[in-house]
């Protein structure tokens, strides 16, 4: 097959619609945990983070809540992946073997918002927040010197074991921000004349390419333990959760409902959640208290 403008059109056409097809296979179970921020620029700013909102009954004049000054700060980055396709191949007509390498492509793609968000609960133990601390620690500061309601409040147990996290995502923001400045598209490098790896290698590049990043919002919204998944603990894990309140002392109404496990607490987890009898016999009082995910990702 002669590699002339037209073939390397309908070429372009056929790994572009094989791309597609796998990029719509790609699961999006990161919608479960990570809210969406669309992002024009190198990084976006998060100084609204600062306060979580509530009402307050109205006295004297209205409380303004400005942004903070240092406010939180998501840098985007890029990310690629590359595919060689041999001229030979193409003056064979060896291209069918190539349909299906381009749709798992595809599917890759589909797949790094899930690597980037699902990877991102582990960091949360040494990335920080907006508070400046790590978004699972144990003393983030809550309240003021001023009012005399300074104290530090903890999303973080301690343990040596697989960690496990309980979350709230029935808020309008979830607890991961995934910022997304270019969504992943498939590009090349195909003139087999200008081309330089087309003149070195005899090879036509084909890349995809995609911008953003992941960041963290309300530390409020997530709970992580790295003690064993036994009731007791995840009824401390609850118990952190539903009584945080915001700096003027108002609950912020936070029900954990979503509990988030490596495959190594998978068996633990189902007994907790799906069992609704104890091997005693007695009713199993957290049956149903949360959706279980099991995530790939977190070993």
């Amino acid at each position: 097959m002669e590699i002339n403008g037209a073939v390397l059109e309908s070429l372009g056409i056929g790994f572009s619609a094989a791309f597609q097809a796998g990029l719509k296979e790609a699961p999006e179970d990161w919608k479960k945990i990570a809210t969406e921020v669309p992002s024009t620029t190198s990084e976006n700013e998060y100084g609204w983070l600062e306060d979580w909102p509530a009402m307050r009954e109205w006295v004297g004049d209205r409380l303004i809540k400005e942004l903070s000054g240092d406010s939180y700060k998501i840098k985007n980055k890029d990310y690629e992946a590359t595919i060689a396709v041999k001229k030979n191949d193409i003056d064979d007509d060896k291209l069918g073997m190539y349909t299906p390498r381009f749709k798992m492509q595809g599917k890759a793609a589909g797949q790094w918002q899930n690597n980037l968000v699902w990877s991102a609960l582990p960091l949360g133990l040494s990335e920080k927040c907006y508070d400046g601390q790590n978004y699972f620690d144990t003393d983030h500061p809550v309240g003021s010197k001023e009012k005399g309601n300074l104290r530090t409040v903890s999303n973080y147990q301690a343990g040596t074991g697989a960690p496990w996290y309980l979350l709230d995502v029935k808020q309008p923001i979830l607890p991961i921000i995934f910022q997304m400045r270019e969504k992943p598209k498939l590009v090349a490098q195909t003139d087999p004349n200008t081309a330089e790896r087309a003149f070195m290698k005899k090879e036509l590049i084909f890349g995809t390419d995609a911008r953003g990043n992941v960041g963290f919002s309300f530390w409020q919204l997530a709970f992580c333990s790295k003690a064993e998944l036994t009731p007791e603990n995840y009824a401390a894990a609850r118990r952190a959760m539903t009584s945080n309140k915001t700096g003027e002392d108002v609950p912020l109404g936070i029900m954990p409902n979503l509990l988030v496990v490596g495959p190594s607490n998978e068996a633990k987890a189902r007994t907790l959640l799906t069992k609704e009898k104890l091997s005693s016999g007695e009713d199993n009082i957290w049956h149903g208290t949360a959706e279980l995910f099991v995530s790939p990702w977190l070993e």
